[in-house]
């Protein structure tokens, strides 16, 4: 998990030098929002007009409005971890290098990702992210199961996806991948704090630099370990 991780990456995305990127993190994932919930109103007005009870039925047209803007809240909510994907893979190169520089100076630059791909990246991500949470957006009807399926589903996501991306700058993507199994509960409890973070209203809109800011220390740390570790072997072996 690494707490001081946590530490380095929020006290970064708030600092001064990484504020001209969350500023334009944050318009992009609010526009995202706002044009979600454009959609979702829509959708719902055009419904209540297909069905609509208003005349004869007026109290049931009322609480059909009011649970109808109760289930468009919550779908939001759902739909943070996925709109964050995308933003991530847009943003992921600039803040990479950002903590790169401030916090790794000595070591070798990562490889940019080209712009094509960093967006391949971030729709696949947020393609899987929006299948993982209509999943656990249903399963928020069955008591003692939804909240282990928000954070369970988004804690495997999250941690999985922000280590590849973070990970893919220094590694072929196969290598990554093979990486983040090696330690699989290592970037599981990384993915549990992104959860967390993802689960707080108006600092989750923060996500996708936080997610990134915070797995390149978690890729740092990690690579550092099984550089340790193999330096030992090889010692021992000689």
């Amino acid at each position: 998990m690494y707490p001081d991780a946590i530490l380095k990456a929020w006290r970064q995305i708030v600092s001064p030098p990484f504020r001209r990127i969350l500023w334009r993190s944050l318009a992009l994932t609010l526009a995202l929002i706002v044009l979600v919930w454009l959609a979702l109103t829509r959708g719902v007005a055009m419904l209540m007009d297909r069905y609509a009870l208003l005349v004869d039925y007026p109290l049931i047209d009322s609480f059909a409005l009011i649970f109808a803007g109760i289930g468009i809240f919550i779908a939001l909510a759902f739909l943070v971890p996925p709109i964050s994907a995308l933003v991530a893979g847009y943003f992921l190169d600039d803040a990479a290098e950002m903590v790169e520089g401030a916090h790794y100076p000595a070591d070798p630059p990562g490889r940019p990702l080209s712009f094509g791909r960093s967006i391949l990246y971030g729709l696949r991500f947020a393609g899987l992210s929006l299948m993982v949470n209509a999943i656990a957006l249903v399963l928020l009807f069955v008591p003692g199961v939804n909240l282990i399926a928000f954070f369970g589903a988004n804690a495997y996501l999250l941690g999985r996806e922000y280590f590849e991306l973070a990970a893919g700058r220094f590694h072929p993507m196969p290598e990554a991948a093979a990486m983040r199994h090696r330690n699989r509960g290592t970037v599981l409890l990384a993915g549990l704090v992104l959860a967390g973070f993802v689960a707080i209203p108006v600092i989750n809109l923060m996500t996708p630099l936080f997610g990134v800011a915070y797995m390149v220390h978690v890729h740092k740390k990690l690579a550092a370990r099984e550089a340790r570790a193999m330096a030992t072997a090889t010692v021992r072996g000689g």
